[in-house]
C-alpha cells in the first residue's frame, strides 16, 4: 500500500455557494474524510481507535486555495503523514483535479485522546508505533504552517451562535468544520461577491458541546487579513482563526 492516499470527490451542486464554487466548509469535510480513509486503511483509523477508547482530535488546520473546484468538478484529495511525535502528528493534503491541476493545499495537526479522560494519549502505543511506517519525509507541502493567531483582547463582539444537534460530532463535541462555517457567516453576502478566501487557518484550544452558546470576536489585523476568536458559554476560548482574502 502506498504511503500517500488518494481519494476521489465531486463538488456536488448543493455543496457549492451562490457563485457555483465549493464551500470551504465542505472542502474541510472532504479533507477530514480523506484523513480518516487514509488512517483506517493503514490500521489507525477512528473505527479501530474508538473500540479501544481512543480518538483523533484535530488541533490545527490550515487550508490555502488558489481556486475552488466548481460545481460538478471531480477532484482528488491526496493526503500523507509528514511527521509524528508522542502526542501529535502532522498530516498534509493536496487538492488535485483529474488533469493534475492543483487547486490548493492543506496542513493539519492531530492529537490522539482518551475518550473517557479527554486527555492526550501516546500515539506510539498503537500497534507498536506503526504510524512511523507511513511517514512521508520527502514530499513537500508548499504552504506555510499554521502559526499562533495573534489578536487583541479588545477585539469587538461580532456574533453569538447557539449550538444544537447538528453541530455535534461523534466525539460528542462541536464539529471542527462547524466552527469554520460559523466564522465565514460573519461576512455578509455582498462581501463574498467581491472577495475570495485564499487562506483559512484555525487553532483549536478547548472543546465546546451541544447547547453551548458561542461568542465570536472579530478584528482586522492587516490588509485583507482578519482574525476571529470563539469563546464558549463559560468564557473558555475554544479556538482562533485567521483568514486572508483577495
Amino acid at each position: 500500500m502506498e504511503k500517500t492516499g488518494k481519494y476521489d470527490f465531486m463538488a456536488e451542486p448543493f455543496h457549492c455557494d451562490f457563485s457555483g464554487r465549493l464551500f470551504m466548509g465542505h472542502l474541510g469535510n472532504h479533507l477530514l474524510n480523506a484523513a480518516d480513509f487514509h488512517s483506517t486503511d493503514r490500521g489507525f483509523g477512528m473505527q479501530y481507535l474508538m473500540s479501544i477508547r481512543r480518538s483523533w482530535v484535530l488541533s490545527r488546520l490550515a487550508i490555502e486555495m488558489d481556486e475552488m473546484p466548481t460545481m460538478y468538478t471531480r477532484f482528488s484529495v491526496e493526503t500523507w503523514v509528514e511527521s509524528a511525535m508522542r502526542y501529535f502528528t502532522s498530516r498534509n493534503f493536496a487538492v488535485v483535479g483529474t488533469d493534475g491541476h492543483v487547486y490548493g493545499y492543506g496542513r493539519s495537526i492531530w492529537a490522539m485522546i482518551d475518550t473517557e479522560t479527554r486527555q492526550p494519549t501516546d500515539i506510539y502505543a498503537i500497534d507498536n508505533g506503526a504510524i512511523d511506517n507511513w511517514i512521508v519525509a520527502d514530499r513537500e507541502c508548499p504552504i506555510a504552517k499554521g502559526g499562533r493567531v495573534k489578536m487583541s483582547d479588545e477585539a469587538p463582539l461580532a456574533a453569538t451562535v447557539d449550538t444544537h444537534y447538528n453541530d455535534v460530532d461523534i466525539n460528542g463535541h462541536i464539529n471542527s468544520v462547524k466552527y469554520i462555517e460559523h466564522v465565514l457567516d460573519l461576512w455578509p453576502m455582498d462581501w463574498w461577491r467581491h472577495h475570495r478566501l485564499h487562506r483559512f487557518e484555525i487553532a483549536y484550544v478547548a472543546e465546546a458541546h451541544g447547547g453551548d452558546r458561542l461568542t465570536l470576536y472579530q478584528e482586522q489585523t492587516a490588509d485583507g487579513e482578519y482574525c476571529v476568536r470563539i469563546v464558549r458559554t463559560d468564557g473558555t476560548e475554544c479556538c482562533r482563526c485567521k483568514l486572508t482574502f483577495t
